[in-house]
């Protein structure tokens, strides 16, 4: 069996969700079976190298083209043209981790995991460069002509369903993993260190992912504000840490920072900008705190990143989020500002609670395996062979 899989996520060497899924899900699935020969389709003119153990494995071939992806995007929904397995040579199913547009030949599969609709429910979220991008990919289109469909969540899969009139049959949920290897770190080494690069105080709450407004971050930051104006009371014993908002800039992120500019708290918010891959374990480590409030998600690694790192999480009682966290954090209405308030309040006061929290975290992060993922993606593909 021959597999082919679109890798031009990786193409930007950015390591947001959607490159954090593709690159954990081939380490492990590109192992499991030697038999299944895998192409691996990097197009782009402008793109980083690839450093992957996984593209030393004698069953992988990389597949490298320089052909511009506006014009293979233009090409491929406006001229059906080129078809993959022409570039490729011969597949049996076509696999891709984001919804990349590529023509397809009938005589193969194709199987596509969907991560999101947040752009069909809440185009206001993004720019109009991003809402024009996803509607050149044609992901309705995509996902009907698919011969499978995985959602990474039930919450991506009702989506599906009730806004494309999909199959429900066709679609395969499978939940993405966790990095679990926080367990052994020593992390002690690099604290000043990192405390100092990212200029955190020794007690802080956390945001940590991209800055955009569907991540609620104003929301966040207006919370916040209640937070330090009911405790700003002379000689109070209950001190509200500092807020640092971790992460690089996304899309509309001009009110993010004008909101902050205008706080009266504007000197207790901390904006760290880009996180590195290796700093982040600290980050979550150190925080008291980290509070998620999205209004949306496919899925949401960063609760569960805190989690394994013994942070206590706050998070959203929307879309996956639920499904993400089970009982093991505290999740309110992202539009409530109040109840993000004194959810905040509530586990910055209570240690049990916080205990309570941590320990919860880490039995729900158990929960969610790389190599679970990529069986059950691996199982898929083969399903879908014609």
């Amino acid at each position: 069996m021959i597999i082919g899989i679109d890798i031009r996520a990786l193409a930007r060497g950015a390591r947001t969700g959607i490159e954090e899924y593709t690159i954990n899900l081939l380490l492990n699935m590109l192992r499991m079976d030697d038999n299944i020969e895998y192409k691996l389709f990097y197009n782009g003119y402008k793109k980083i190298g690839l450093d992957y153990d996984f593209l030393k494995l004698p069953n992988v071939r990389l597949m490298e083209f320089k052909i511009p992806n506006k014009v293979l995007d233009f090409s491929s929904r406006f001229f059906s043209y080129p078809k993959i397995d022409k570039l490729i040579g011969k597949i049996d199913v076509f696999f891709s981790p984001h919804i990349f547009l590529l023509s397809a030949s009938k005589n193969y599969s194709t199987v596509v995991t969907f991560h999101d609709l947040s752009f069909e429910k809440y185009p206001e979220f993004y720019s109009k460069s991003k809402n024009y991008w996803h509607f050149s990919m044609n992901p309705k289109k995509q996902a009907r002509r698919a011969s499978k469909i995985i959602a990474v969540s039930e919450s991506t899969k009702d989506d599906l369903v009730k806004l494309y009139d999909i199959n429900p049959d066709k679609i395969k949920v499978i939940y993405s993993g966790i990095n679990l290897e926080s367990e052994s770190w020593n992390l002690e080494p690099r604290v000043s260190e990192i405390k100092k690069k990212y200029n955190l105080s020794d007690h802080y709450i956390l945001y940590l992912g991209t800055l955009e407004p569907r991540k609620n971050i104003i929301g966040l930051i207006k919370a916040y504000e209640l937070l330090r104006k009911k405790f700003q009371i002379p000689n109070s014993k209950f001190q509200i840490p500092k807020l640092v908002i971790a992460g690089s800039k996304g899309w509309l992120y001009e009110d993010i920072f004008k909101t902050v500019k205008n706080s009266l708290e504007k000197n207790d918010i901390v904006f760290t900008g880009f996180v590195n891959d290796e700093d982040k374990p600290i980050l979550y480590k150190l925080a008291d705190l980290f509070v998620y409030p999205s209004f949306y998600e496919g899925f949401g690694f960063p609760p569960l990143e805190a989690m394994s790192y013994g942070t206590p999480v706050i998070t959203s009682n929307f879309s996956s989020l639920p499904e993400a966290v089970g009982d093991a954090a505290i999740m309110v209405n992202p539009y409530n500002l109040d109840e993000l308030s004194r959810a905040m309040e509530m586990v910055l006061g209570d240690n049990n609670l916080k205990k309570y929290l941590i320990k919860k975290g880490y039995e729900q992060i158990k929960k969610f395996s790389w190599r679970k993922c990529a069986e059950e993606t691996l199982n898929t593909l083969k399903l879908a062979k014609k």
